[in-house]
C-alpha cells in the first residue's frame, strides 16, 4: 500500500498499524463514517433523476442499469477502503470511471455527478495527483455539455462547482482525518517515552539505592563477624544495625518505585558518616549543610551517597574528606583502589577497570544525569600520588534557569 492511500484509510487499519493501539473516541469512525459515505450517494440519486427526464423506454432501463451498477462499484470501493485493499480500490474505480462515461448518453450533463464520485476518491487515494485530476474534471464538466449540441444546453457550470467543491470538502476531510491519525501516534509515542523514561529512572534509583545499602550490610556483617569472638555485644549491635539497614533498603526501594522518596545531603552525611566508619576509614564529614541551597540538596545527597558508596566498595582507602560549598561538593579518598588503575582511587570515574557496564560506570552515568539535569558539571579522577577526586558543581545561576522537577524524579 503507497503511503498516500495509507495516510488516508478511513478504517481502523491504518491508525492501528501507526499507534499499535486503538485510538479512542475517533470522529472520523463508526455511524460518522457511514454517514459521509452515504451522503455521496446523492450524487447517483441526482444521476438517476437526469436519466428518467432524458430518456424513456429501453433506454431508460439501460440508464437506471448504469446508474444501479455506479452504486454498488461505490459501496464496494468504500469496503475495499476500509479494509486497506488498494488494488481492489483501483480495479472499482476504473470500473466507475467506464460507467461514468457509459451514463453520458443517458443523463447528458448530469453525469458529471458520477464523475464527482470518482474525483473525489482520487482525492482522498492519490493526494499528489489530485489537483490536476480535480482540475481537469472540473474543466470537463463546465465544457463537455456546452461542446455537445445535441444535448442543448449550455456550459455545465452548476455540475463543475459541485464537482469542484465537493472535491475539496472530500480533501480537507481526509486532511482531518490523517492529522487525527497522527496526533494518535504522536501520543502513544510520548506514552512509550515516558514510560521508558520512568524505567530509567527507576533503574537508575534502585542502582543508586541498593548500591549504598548493600555495600553497608556487606561491611556491617563482616565487622560483626570479626567483633563475634571478641565482643559480643558489640556484634549484636552491629546485626542490629544490619537489620536497621535491611528495613531502611526495603523502604527506599518501595519508595522508589513508587516515585516518593525523600533524599536529603544531611541524611546521606550522616549515613555516610556510619558507613565509613563501619568500613573503618577515617571520615572527614562536614557537621553542616547550611551554606547549601534547598533546591541542591536532594541532589548533593545523591552525589554524597554514589561518592561514599564507591570509596567503600572499591578505593582501600584510610582517609575520605567530603567538602561542600553553596555550588559544589567534593569527596575525596587516599585509597590505592582495587580496580587496576594507576593511581588508584574510589573508583567513580569513567575508564575503570570493571568496565563501562560495571556497577560503577552505571552509577556514574546515573549521576552526571541528575547533575546535567540541574545545569551542573561533574568532574572524576585520580589524585597524586594515589587517591581519587570527585567534584560536582551547580553554579549559582543554573539554579534559576533549570525547572524545579517533580518529587523523587531528577
Amino acid at each position: 500500500m503507497d503511503e498516500d492511500t495509507q495516510a488516508t484509510l478511513p478504517g481502523h487499519a491504518a491508525a492501528e498499524r501507526a499507534t499499535g493501539e486503538r485510538a479512542p473516541q475517533r470522529w472520523v469512525q463508526g455511524w460518522r463514517r457511514i454517514m459521509l459515505g452515504a451522503g455521496m450517494l446523492v450524487y447517483p440519486c441526482l444521476t438517476a433523476v437526469a436519466v428518467n427526464d432524458n430518456v424513456s423506454g429501453a433506454a431508460l432501463v439501460a440508464g437506471y442499469a448504469v446508474v444501479g451498477a455506479f452504486c454498488l462499484c461505490f459501496v464496494l470501493t468504500a469496503t475495499a477502503m476500509v479494509r486497506g485493499r488498494r488494488r481492489q480500490v483501483l480495479l472499482l474505480l476504473a470500473v466507475m470511471s467506464a460507467l461514468f462515461l457509459a451514463a453520458l448518453p443517458f443523463a447528458h450533463e448530469n453525469a458529471f455527478y458520477l464523475a464527482t464520485v470518482v474525483v473525489s476518491f482520487v482525492a482522498v487515494l492519490r493526494r499528489r495527483h489530485a489537483t490536476r485530476v480535480t482540475a481537469a474534471a472540473t474543466l470537463a464538466a463546465l465544457l463537455v455539455p456546452w461542446a455537445v449540441p445535441a444535448w442543448h444546453t449550455g456550459p455545465g457550470t452548476f455540475q463543475a462547482l459541485a464537482l469542484l467543491f465537493t472535491v475539496l470538502t472530500t480533501g480537507a476531510f481526509a486532511e482531518i482525518a490523517t492529522t487525527n491519525q497522527a496526533l494518535v501516534a504522536a501520543r502513544a509515542e510520548v506514552a512509550r517515552l515516558a514510560s521508558e523514561a520512568e524505567r530509567n529512572r527507576i533503574a537508575r534509583d534502585l542502582h543508586d539505592l541498593l548500591g549504598h545499602s548493600l555495600t553497608a550490610i556487606t561491611v556491617k556483617s563482616r565487622l560483626a563477624q570479626r567483633l563475634a569472638a571478641k565482643d559480643l555485644d558489640q556484634s549484636l549491635a552491629e546485626m542490629a544495625a544490619v537489620e536497621s539497614l535491611s528495613r531502611q533498603a526495603l523502604a527506599d526501594v518501595r519508595a522508589a518505585v513508587t516515585g516518593y522518596r525523600d533524599v536529603t545531603l544531611a541524611g546521606e552525611l550522616a549515613r555516610g558518616r556510619e558507613l565509613l566508619r563501619a568500613a573503618g576509614v577515617v571520615a572527614d564529614l562536614p557537621t553542616s549543610t547550611d551554606p547549601v541551597a534547598t533546591q541542591d540538596g536532594e541532589l548533593f545527597g545523591w552525589v554524597v551517597r554514589e561518592g561514599l558508596t564507591n570509596v567503600v566498595r572499591h578505593a582501600r582507602a584510610d582517609r575520605c574528606t567530603v567538602t561542600v560549598t553553596g555550588s559544589s561538593v567534593e569527596i575525596r579518598d587516599d585509597g590505592t583502589g582495587a580496580d587496576g588503575r594507576t593511581g588508584g582511587g574510589g573508583g567513580t570515574g569513567e575508564g575503570s577497570g570493571t568496565g563501562e557496564g560495571s556497577g560503577i560506570g552505571k552509577g556514574l552515568r546515573g549521576l552526571r544525569e541528575r547533575v546535567a539535569a540541574a545545569g551542573g558539571t561533574v568532574e572524576a579522577g585520580p589524585l597524586s600520588p594515589h587517591g581519587w577526586r570527585l567534584l560536582v558543581t551547580v553554579p549559582p545561576g543554573a539554579r534559576h534557569r533549570r525547572t524545579p522537577a517533580r518529587k523523587g524524579t531528577t
